[in-house]
């Protein structure tokens, strides 16, 4: 093995152990069987939570590129791959219970998690055209059969067959977009990309280019649910089994919208007056999009789709902005935003009546005096969704706001702000089911340890965040300093 080879896989020993792990249990469950559920899947959090220290094993680095420049190790690969190991790490134990009863406990569930979250690091990562479209297939392919992981369901098939179609066309879509920045540009390594977009003529880049950053763009606005290519959430979101929704909603979201930024800012960022319309764009109406058509949902899960479109459209404020300030924004955004979105799946996850799962907004009537600490969290969580201050949500939108205004984009704050005040009616109606309607009556006890964990600690992150602040700041500050050219 040469020095320069071996250097490379140093730099890559949290892929490789997402790898060799999900290879191991894979072939632990084929022998054992079944009954390896169990093993495979805590086993698989394990797997996580080593490749999480292996992430942090090098923050503070200087950037260092592998693998013939195609892999970018970085603060802010770091703290965005921490963020999804993280939210892999705990949707795993919350979707133990819900697998069992709904009889569909089985190992490869633990395995495709793994190997999705994989994708998501390749991702993150990627420092070439290339590289970004491998680790967005690997991620795509395990996703679409986690989300149609209860065969048996309908709704579950439906909705895997539904994000297979749609993400086989957004990758075409980002394919023609790529294949149209390398014939204009003759390479796809990011920083090539800068060095030869960033030195034109002096009459702006070739037209191609910028079709082919439209329909990259495309590709990636897909992954993060982005207007107008949205139209896969709400169905998904409600069919997939709920632990792969709370999955689908934290880690892969956080991975696609790390992709999207550092796309944007490294080998394209001298192009920012022709990506920062479309961005802006994306922005505007996935606000609009998330305020208004969440407002007649009944059911919860369509209800945070539709919450998850309009968060995606407050990072991409963020994203608009660009400098430091606004990738900083964006970094704090998905940190916060993956807490309050696992904290309200795992309020789902709890909430059982009947042995059926409590998914419509009616059905909250009464809470607060049947279960009164779940209705609590389930209030604050929405309130932060909200943005309303103290809590976390209302700092994670002034980080982005405050960056757009310093940017001068001021109008595009301003449709921020009143996209907040509407879509607070559609939270605010849950804290008033919750609290002011009649009981419906008691939910099924006891709620599984692992969903009173993850609920009680979003809950206390999300209400007690304004108290210290500054670690995430600093954090996401560094992360971002080390993508700026």
């Amino acid at each position: 093995m040469t020095a320069a080879l071996s250097n490379d896989l140093v730099l890559a020993i949290p892929e490789l152990i997402l790898a060799i792990g999900a290879m191991a249990l894979l072939l632990l469950g084929a022998f054992r069987g079944e009954g390896a559920a169990g093993l495979v899947n805590w086993a698989a959090v394990g797997v996580l939570a080593l490749a999480a220290w292996a992430t942090l094993a090098g923050t503070g680095e200087a950037p260092r590129l592998a693998f013939s420049r195609l892999f970018v190790v970085d603060d802010f690969a770091r703290f965005m791959k921490l963020l999804v190991l993280l939210g892999a790490a705990l949707t795993l134990p919350m979707a133990r219970s819900f697998m069992a009863r709904a009889g569909a406990e089985r190992f490869e569930f633990g395995v495709l998690v793994l190997l999705a979250t994989l994708g998501m690091l390749v991702m993150i990562s990627a420092n070439d055209l290339i590289t970004l479209y491998v680790g967005l297939e690997l991620q795509s392919l395990a996703l679409y059969v986690l989300a149609a992981f209860l065969r048996d369901d309908a709704k579950s098939t439906e909705a895997g067959l539904k994000y297979f179609v749609l993400g086989a066309l957004s990758s075409g879509m980002l394919l023609y977009g790529a294949s149209l920045i390398y014939g204009f540009s003759g390479t796809t390594n990011f920083v090539d990309l800068a060095a030869t977009l960033g030195h034109g003529d002096g009459t702006g880049p070739a037209i191609g280019v910028v079709v082919g950053i439209v329909f990259l763009s495309a590709g990636l606005a897909f992954k993060v649910s982005a207007v107008p290519f949205h139209m896969w959430t709400p169905d998904v979101y409600e069919g997939a089994p709920t632990p792969v929704t709370a999955f689908f909603a934290a880690a892969p979201k956080v991975a696609a919208m790390a992709l999207f930024v550092r796309t944007m800012i490294s080998p394209l960022g001298d192009l920012a007056p022709q990506w920062q319309q479309i961005i802006v764009f994306m922005a505007v109406a996935s606000m609009l999009l998330g305020a208004f058509a969440a407002i007649g949902q009944s059911n919860l899960k369509r209800l945070l789709a539709y919450s998850s479109i309009g968060h995606v459209g407050y990072a991409l404020v963020g994203l608009a902005a660009g400098g430091l300030q606004g990738v900083r924004g964006v970094l704090v955004y998905m940190a916060i935003y993956m807490v309050m979105t696992l904290g309200s799946f795992g309020c789902l996850l709890a909430m059982r009546r009947g042995g059926q799962m409590v998914e419509r907004v009616d059905e909250l009537g009464g809470l607060s005096r049947t279960n009164p600490m779940l209705a609590f969290v389930l209030a604050a969580l929405m309130f932060s969704l909200a943005g309303i201050p103290p809590l976390a949500g209302f700092f994670a939108k002034y980080f982005v706001f405050v960056a757009a205004i310093d940017a001068g984009l001021v109008v595009l704050s301003v449709i921020g702000m009143l996209a907040s005040v509407v879509s607070g009616f559609y939270y605010l109606r849950v804290v008033k089911v919750m609290y002011f309607d009649d009981a419906v009556g008691p939910l099924d006890r006891p709620i599984p340890l692992p969903v009173r964990l993850v609920v009680t600690a979003s809950g206390l992150l999300t209400v007690l965040y304004f108290i210290v602040p500054a670690p995430l700041l600093v954090s996401a500050e560094a992360a971002a300093k080390s993508l700026m050219p």
